[in-house]
């Protein structure tokens, strides 16, 4: 059986192929960072390295997480391998045509102006729908797989679903707006094809670094929320195992699951209320009352959950659970 713990062995049985991908990102993202300070240029509003400069942090990120996770798995080695294998070398693909494009002085996503722009935008399309059928699989492996701690078992599975719902905002991205539609109706081609904004043309005012419209609604919102459940939920069950020793209630399991339960849906609603204010063309940062009263009742829901989630179980709340006292003990054999 795995557990969340990381051996003193450190990173030597995380997965090395993805390990190897999160230190070339940590790379690239210094060469991006040096081209946000030295290239002046500019596309869509912004500067033209803040694309791959947030792409290599979220692939870093993706891969970071991944190398580890892919260690706990207890099921089909040889699969794990192969898939782990196929979503560096996509990734990696995905990176190089962003970095590409930025070289030449052109926009990676959604680009029809040329035949070579539209064919290197298909080609990234495809990839990362691949990436996300990948993804998939190794999901479900990992579902599958023995985890001691039901607190780490239901954190792992839950930040998993909600990372594909997340990723699944992609391909969303990549339909052609209505108005992209009357163009090619009209006979005449596109300069893109899809978009991130709702409401509003791309390249319009943004927030700064994170580059989400301040006009209109963005679908990178939800993408960027939902996709970070795959690292924020199994940080937390790690967290509350080590406040658990110094905060006698949480050594009960079902206590940490429960409250596991209830940060996952309550990441859930999150990313259904930004999901919901984009798709309508609004902003994040001037939300309607709509939205704000849905968000109140979001925030009342995880306070009344995490009240009842930290009720005391029916046994002795200051007897440790099986599972976490095995943790321990492994823990402190391995130190």
């Amino acid at each position: 059986m795995s557990t969340l713990t990381v051996p003193r062995s450190g990173t030597r049985t995380w997965n090395r192929p993805m390990l190897l991908l999160a230190y070339g990102m940590v790379g690239l993202a210094l060469v991006s960072l040096a081209g946000l300070i030295f290239d002046d240029r500019l596309l869509g509003g912004m500067p033209i390295w803040t694309k791959p400069f947030k792409f290599t942090i979220s692939i870093g990120v993706y891969a970071i997480t991944w190398a580890w996770m892919a260690s706990l798995t207890t099921r089909a080695p040889r699969l794990v391998r192969r898939t782990s294998l196929g979503l560096v070398g996509l990734l990696l693909l995905e990176i190089v045509l962003i970095i590409g494009q930025v070289v030449r002085g052109r926009a990676s996503h959604f680009n029809n102006e040329t035949e070579f722009d539209h064919r290197i935008y298909h080609v990234m399309g495809a990839s990362i729908t691949t990436v996300w059928l990948l993804t998939l699989v190794l999901t479900i492996v990992l579902m599958r797989s023995e985890i001691r701690d039901a607190a780490d078992r239901w954190a792992i599975r839950l930040g998993a679903a909600i990372s594909l719902v997340g990723a699944g905002f992609g391909p969303v991205m990549a339909f052609p707006t209505q108005a992209q539609v009357d163009t090619m109706r009209a006979g005449l081609n596109p300069a893109a094809l899809g978009s991130h904004s709702v409401g509003v043309p791309d390249g319009g005012q943004a927030m700064p670094i994170l580059g989400w419209s301040t006009t209109g609604g963005d679908l990178r919102i939800p993408h960027f929320l939902g996709m970070h459940a795959l690292q924020l939920l199994p940080l937390l069950a790690i967290a509350l195992t080590l406040f658990a020793t110094r905060l006698p209630l949480l050594r009960s399991e079902a206590v940490r699951v429960r409250l596991v339960f209830v940060a996952a849906a309550g990441f859930a609603g999150l990313l259904t209320l930004v999901a919901w204010q984009a798709f309508r063309g609004q902003p994040l940062i001037a939300p309607d009352g709509w939205t704000l009263a849905a968000l109140g009742l979001l925030v009342i829901g995880v306070t009344v959950g995490t009240a009842w989630a930290c009720r005391a179980p029916a046994d002795d709340p200051a007897q440790p659970s099986p599972a976490w006292t095995a943790r321990q003990k492994a823990s402190s054999a391995s130190s």
